[in-house]
C-alpha cells in the first residue's frame, strides 16, 4: 500500500458517459466525467446506504446512486438528495474522493484521498511527430513487484520469449552499469549485440550494437529503451497499477522511430508485443499460483537478477512513507552477465 503516489486508473478513452469501476490497491472506485467532462474518482460506496455507486448513472453532469437517486459531483459533494426538503450537503454525506489527472491519454488517480497531491503524475518523455506509439493493455496475475521485475528481467528473454526476443544459443557477455538514486533505479547495458528475435530485427535489420537501458521509477514505472545509431530508437513504457495483492494492470506503450515507416511496422510489432505480454501474464500467474500453494516467497537470487532487489527496496520505502529526492543518494556499480 503506497501512500501519495500517481497510478493510472483507465486509458482516457475508455472513460465514457457511464461511470466505470476500478480497484486501485484494494480500493474499489468509480470513476466518471462530470458536466464539464473533467475525469473524477469516488470511493466506490454511497455514504447513504453503502450500494456501490458504479451502478448508477450520469444525470445532468453528476453521479446518481442507482438505490435512491442521491447525486454526486466530482468533488464528492452531494448536489441532490431527492426526497430530502433541505440542503442535501453535509459532511456526513459527502463521498470519499480520490484526486484525478488526466494526462498523456490516461486518467490517473492519487492514492491518498481527501489530500491536495504533494507530486504530480509521471511525464511521458518527450518525442516528435517521426515516432509511432502503440498502446495496450493486460492484467498480470501477480504483485506488482513481481510484474515490474519481469517486465526489466533481461535473462528470462532468452527463454520465455524465446524467438521473439531473444533467443536460448549463442551468449553474449555484457556489462550492466547499474545506477540508483532516491527515486529510482537504472541498468546500463554495455556491448550488447542486437537481440537475434523478430522484435530486434524489426528494430534493426542489418544487426550491430545496441545502446539499452532498464529504468524502474517510482511508484510503478518499468521502462525499457533501446537505441541502434541516429535513427532507431524504441521506448517500452509499463505503468504498472496494482488492483490487488494479487492482480497487476499493465499499461504498456510502445514508442518507435525506425528507417522504415510507422505504418509499416506497427501491424508487425503489435502482435509481437502482445505475445510477449501474453506469454509475461501466464508466467506470472504459474508464478503467484505456486507462491500460493508453498505459503509465501521463498527467492534465490544471484547478481544477474539485476534490479529486483532494488525495485523491493524502493517499494518498502514508499511504503513506509520515506522520501527522497530523485539525486539523493546516487550509486554505481557494474555487473558482468551474458545475454
Amino acid at each position: 500500500m503506497i501512500p501519495h503516489h500517481w497510478f493510472v486508473a483507465c486509458e482516457a478513452t475508455a472513460l465514457g458517459s457511464a461511470p466505470l469501476a476500478r480497484t486501485i490497491q484494494d480500493a474499489p472506485l468509480v470513476l466518471f466525467r462530470d458536466g464539464d467532462g473533467r475525469a473524477a474518482a469516488l470511493l466506490d460506496r454511497c455514504p447513504h446506504r453503502n450500494v456501490p455507486l458504479s451502478a448508477g448513472r450520469m444525470t445532468e453532469g453528476l453521479l446518481e446512486c442507482g438505490y435512491h437517486g442521491w447525486r454526486f459531483d466530482g468533488t464528492g459533494t452531494c448536489r441532490l438528495v431527492p426526497a430530502l426538503a433541505t440542503e442535501p450537503d453535509r459532511k456526513a454525506r459527502r463521498a470519499t474522493v480520490y484526486p484525478t489527472v488526466e494526462q498523456d491519454g490516461f486518467v490517473w488517480v492519487y492514492s491518498t484521498p481527501d489530500v491536495t497531491p504533494i507530486r504530480q503524475p509521471y511525464e511521458f518523455p518527450k518525442v516528435d511527430e517521426r515516432y509511432a506509439t502503440i498502446r495496450r493493455s493486460v492484467t498480470m496475475p501477480g504483485p506488482m513487484r513481481h510484474a515490474l521485475e519481469n517486465a526489466l528481467d533481461v535473462p528470462h528473454t532468452a527463454f520465455l520469449h524465446r524467438g521473439l526476443f531473444r533467443g536460448a544459443g549463442e551468449r553474449h557477455e555484457v556489462t550492466a552499469i547499474v545506477r540508483t538514486s532516491g527515486r529510482g533505479v537504472e541498468a546500463e547495458y554495455v556491448g550488447e549485440p542486437r537481440p537475434p528475435g523478430l522484435a530486434g530485427r524489426l528494430l534493426s535489420p542489418s544487426g550491430g550494437i545496441v545502446e539499452h537501458w532498464d529504468r524502474f521509477l517510482l511508484p510503478s514505472i518499468a521502462q525499457v529503451e533501446y537505441r541502434l545509431g541516429p535513427e532507431n530508437h524504441l521506448l517500452v513504457t509499463s505503468l504498472c497499477t496494482p488492483e490487488t495483492d494479487f492482480r497487476t494492470r499493465l499499461f504498456a506503450v510502445v514508442s518507435f522511430r525506425l528507417r522504415a515507416p510507422g505504418w509499416i511496422v506497427r501491424p508487425l510489432l503489435t502482435p509481437i508485443a502482445m505475445r510477449i505480454l501474453r506469454q509475461d501474464a501466464r508466467i506470472l500467474a504459474a508464478q503467484s499460483a505456486t507462491i500460493r500453494r508453498f505459503g509465501g516467497e521463498q527467492f534465490m537470487s544471484t547478481e544477474i537478477d539485476v534490479l529486483g532487489s532494488h525495485i523491493w527496496r524502493l517499494l518498502k520505502e514508499s511504503e513506509a512513507g520515506v522520501v527522497k529526492r530523485a539525486d539523493e543518494a546516487t550509486t554505481v556499480r557494474e555487473i558482468r552477465l551474458a545475454v
